[in-house]
């Protein structure tokens, strides 16, 4: 497992769980393959910083947040 990897990864299941929402739901917003976010969410994937904001913009956050510790 990567650091910062590991970091997004843990944070972008956490919003997504304080949301309520499927990774179903998440990809639907963020118009993206729910693979994709399965991938991202179990550290598979390293996301982009264009993938980052489109993922924190579905979110209704900063993509900082889905950097932070």
């Amino acid at each position: 497992m990567d650091g910062m990897r590991d970091i997004v990864a843990k944070n972008l299941r956490r919003l997504r769980h304080e949301k309520g929402w499927s990774q179903e739901e998440l990809s639907f917003r963020a118009k993206v393959d729910r693979s994709y976010i399965s991938q991202l969410e179990t550290s598979a994937y390293s996301a982009s910083v264009t993938m980052l904001g489109k993922l924190a913009r579905a979110l209704g956050v900063d993509a900082g947040d889905l950097l932070k510790r």
